[in-house]
């Protein structure tokens, strides 16, 4: 257990992650009071980072559950080994039923999904539940007993009861609201885009091997289009993926007449490409009447 926020984002910061004052000073309060914490913000800002930064700060094992719709018990939480009920359904014809009575709704046939694994992990562990608004309102309900109690019902089993309290950390990219009840159990962070100075400290962290020249022009160039109505504005790996791009053909600044064939990094949509394409036109005149 870190001592303090700075400790926290010390920590974090050796695992690769550089976190804000005030998003830290939040979840070191999450830990401290071993609430869920809920991360929310628009896709690539860094939200699931988070949390595997987190994992490795504390030294807990990752369980991670990637939420999709459609989403349900049986695949989140728990099922039923049924070959291996059948087989002993099998195996009970040839011997003596008095001798060898079982349930075959008990534990040994139980298959363990990552909440339940959590709960029942005996070590310390950080559960993920990643991008919870893609999963739907049944699944968001059926969350809540796990959120406040840290313990899971099974019908066949009664209440089973987490041993280690793991860190439950949950995201979402906001393409849909959560109940009351969900957000009651909750300590929220909202992650945005990083500021000009933290993002250029990011690339710098992550490509220590680009110039602070071309870290600035490419900080410079992708706040700019996170201005542009864009399909998926770049996230922040993306900016690294461009600035090393850039490096790999050896550019050592920013031009916005030498860029084609680049932005595809950057962006994922061929309409977002064009009309980014186009706006550079603009940009790259704007420039050349700024030097006159």
């Amino acid at each position: 257990m870190k001592t303090s926020p700075l400790d926290l984002a010390h920590e974090l910061k050796k695992e690769g992650y550089l976190i804000g004052q005030e998003a830290a000073t939040t979840l070191f309060l999450a830990l401290a009071l071993e609430k869920p914490c809920l991360i929310e913000g628009p896709a690539g800002v860094g939200k699931t980072q988070l949390a595997l930064a987190l994992a490795r700060a504390e030294k807990r094992r990752l369980i991670r559950l990637q939420c999709y719709e459609g989403l349900d018990i049986s695949k989140a939480l728990y099922d039923w080994n049924y070959a291996k009920q059948l087989l002993r359904l099998q195996l009970a014809k040839t011997e003596d039923w008095d001798e060898i009575k079982f349930d075959l709704y008990s534990e040994e046939f139980l298959l363990s999904r990552p909440l339940l694994e959590a709960i029942l992990s005996p070590e310390p562990v950080l559960l993920l539940i990643d991008e919870l608004d893609k999963s739907d309102e049944e699944f968001e309900s059926f969350l809540l007993e796990l959120l406040a109690e840290q313990q899971v019902s099974i019908p066949e089993l009664g209440t089973l009861t987490s041993k280690t309290k793991p860190i439950v950390i949950l995201t979402s990219n906001n393409s849909r609201d959560f109940s009351d009840a969900l957000r009651r159990r909750c300590i929220h962070i909202y992650l945005t885009y990083p500021s000009l100075e933290r993002e250029i400290s990011i690339l710098s962290s992550h490509a220590p091997e680009l110039s602070r020249g071309l870290s600035k022009d490419v900080c410079e160039f992708v706040a700019k289009i996170r201005k542009l109505p864009l399909q998926k504005l770049p996230s922040v790996s993306e900016t690294i993926d461009f600035a090393r791009a850039l490096s790999a053909l050896k550019k050592v600044e920013l031009n916005y007449g030498d860029l084609m064939g680049t932005l595809s990094v950057l962006l994922k949509y061929p309409k977002d490409v064009a009309k980014l394409e186009e706006r550079l036109k603009k940009w790259e005149t704007e420039a050349l009447r700024s030097r006159e």
